[in-house]
């Protein structure tokens, strides 16, 4: 318990320490990281919609 203990006490410093970004984001990288994000949310959507169609069709 106490390694446990320990290591989630570590996780919580190391997210406590970079909670905040330390770089300056122009609205031109802003845009494109939301861009970015809502490229890999269609991608994952799609995987779920294949692996999804393809479930009946195994049977």
């Amino acid at each position: 318990m106490r390694i446990i203990k320990q290591f989630s006490e570590k996780i919580r410093e190391i997210n406590a320490r970079y909670a905040r970004p330390k770089v300056e984001m122009s609205r031109a990288i802003k845009f494109s990281l939301t861009g970015l994000r809502i490229y890999l949310f269609v991608l994952v959507v799609l995987l779920l919609y294949k692996f999804i169609t393809l479930i009946p069709a195994g049977k």
